[in-house]
């Protein structure tokens, strides 16, 4: 099974969204055995807190539930346990590296970097625009699904 941990900053907008995106397509493939996914933040601010109800609402548009999801932070011993660490920002990239003592192993990424178009997911908590973070987030996720599948078939998985 292949684990992932997708990070931002709070865990209340990106991070949740790109777990629930990620795991509604892999379940709607029929590979939720093949799959784990999960969030977390970097910092300590949001922690406890459910989903932000915009996110939420985006989420449920799209027939996704965020329910009995609350914030947590990312601790060292989440490198060892994910195969894959997902931020959404080079901020995120840093504060992860941070937390996990480094990335020997090279399992830190942005979420676009699987895609066409490199770079940043910008924080919907200060932008307001969730619409724009949902389709970056739901565009990463599918691309990082693809990516997996691919690697999985060349390394036998």
């Amino acid at each position: 099974m292949i684990r992932i941990l997708f990070v931002c900053h709070g865990n209340i907008c990106r991070s949740p969204m790109a777990e629930f995106i990620f795991n509604d397509l892999v379940r709607k493939r029929n590979l939720s055995d093949l799959f784990f996914a999960a969030s977390a933040a970097t910092s300590y601010e949001e922690i406890g807190n459910p989903v932000y109800p915009q996110a939420r609402r985006k989420l449920e548009e799209a027939g996704i539930s965020a329910a009995g999801k609350y914030a947590r932070r990312m601790e060292a011993s989440d490198y060892h346990e994910y195969d894959y660490l997902i931020g959404m920002e080079r901020r995120n990239r840093i504060n992860m590296e941070k937390i996990a003592g480094g990335d020997p192993e090279h399992k830190m990424h942005r979420l676009l970097d699987f895609t066409d178009r490199p770079g940043d997911i910008a924080d919907p908590w200060y932008t307001r625009d969730f619409d724009t973070a949902y389709r970056e987030i739901r565009e990463g996720c599918e691309s990082l699904l693809g990516y997996l599948l691919e690697e999985s078939k060349t390394f036998g998985r």
